[in-house]
Formats: structure tokens, C-alpha cells, sequence
């Protein structure tokens, strides 16, 4: 993959908008990968804790396994995503778009397994099925603009389209119509439940 080329908004597939936090838990993309895809999640830890800085933590392989009962069930894990959105709009980056985050897990979308290959990872601070802020939707909707500038985005999935079943965020609570009509694009960008 050629990056695409510098401009006020990125660096290195660095956001200049985000705040910067470099996870450990990425990987080159594949040889010819095109990041048309974007995946939007759910994410609090402990679940339905907001504010604490326990994701940046786990992202960053600096969770206190020990600090939570609920910790326990996780514990071990190394996982990323690029951006994370915070209850007030904040947005934190862990991974350069140009490489791969480990967001998806075991996924298909679009005819295409591995969405991790291929994809950018954005978590929201909420609780899945749980509703979201006005400053995380105008916030993430700058943040799907900005990077269908950078990259070829024909696609927006929740984490429970590429992995169903086994996946069921960022949920009901997500207002999938809202960020369609915010950003303009065309509803096959999106599952067709806003259809």
C-alpha cells in the first residue's frame, strides 16, 4: 500500500485532531490492502463506566487486571483500535490509519474476511445498545469526513455486521440515520438497516 500523500488533516496516517497515544498492538496491513471500510464499536470499561482512563489502558497494554473484578474476564488481552470517542466528543488515536489495528477479530464484510486487513477501527465510549452523545456523533461524523479525504471509504459497519453472533455493538443505541444525514453519503455506505 502507497500512503496517501500529506495534508493539513493527516500525518503518517495520523490524525492532527486526535489526541495521540501509540498501542503497541499493530501490524502492516497486507500487500495491496485499500482501507474502504470503516468500523464503528462500542467500548467502557468496567461496563458502563464512563470518564476513567482504563481504555486507554487496555489499548496501551497498562490495564490493571486486578483493579476490577471484571478485568478478570479480559485479562491478557491485546487489542487496539485507531480512534476512540469519548463521552464529550474527545477523540484519542492508538494506531496510524496506514496500519493495521486488532479491532475486528474474526469478521467478514463486504464479500472480504479479516476486516482488520483492511478497515479503520473507532471505538465509542458507551455501552453497547446504549444510547451515545450529540459531541460523540459530531465528533465522529469530522472524524469519517476527514478520513474519506485520506482514504477510499465506501463502506460503515458496526462491529455486529462483521461479526454477528458474536458481536453486538456498538447496538440499538446507535443512531445510524443520524450519522448518515451528518456526513451526506449515500445510505449503501452503510448496513442496510438505515435503507
Amino acid at each position: 500500500m502507497n500512503p496517501p500523500p500529506e495534508d493539513a488533516l493527516w500525518s503518517g496516517g495520523w490524525y492532527r485532531f486526535a489526541r495521540r497515544l501509540d498501542s503497541p498492538n499493530f501490524g502492516a496491513r497486507p500487500p495491496g490492502a485499500v482501507i474502504d471500510l470503516l468500523v464503528l464499536h462500542s467500548i467502557s470499561l468496567p461496563p458502563g463506566c464512563f470518564g476513567g482512563e482504563e481504555v486507554q489502558a487496555l489499548f496501551t497494554n497498562r490495564l490493571d487486571w486486578d483493579a476490577h473484578p471484571y478485568f478478570k474476564s479480559i485479562e491478557g488481552m491485546q487489542v487496539s483500535a485507531h480512534f476512540y470517542v469519548r463521552r464529550g466528543g474527545e477523540v484519542w488515536q492508538f494506531v496510524s490509519c496506514d496500519d493495521r489495528a486488532w479491532h475486528a477479530g474474526a469478521s467478514s464484510w463486504r464479500g472480504r474476511d479479516n476486516c482488520n486487513d483492511d478497515s479503520v477501527g473507532i471505538e465509542l465510549e458507551g455501552i453497547e445498545g446504549g444510547p451515545f452523545e450529540p459531541a460523540q456523533y459530531e465528533a465522529l461524523a469530522s472524524l469519517c469526513a476527514a478520513l474519506a479525504q485520506r482514504y477510499p471509504i465506501r463502506h460503515v459497519a458496526g462491529h455486529e455486521h462483521i461479526a454477528p453472533g458474536r458481536k453486538h455493538d456498538p447496538g440499538a443505541g446507535f443512531d445510524w440515520a443520524r450519522l448518515q444525514a451528518s456526513l451526506a453519503w449515500d445510505a449503501s455506505t452503510f448496513p442496510p438497516i438505515i435503507s
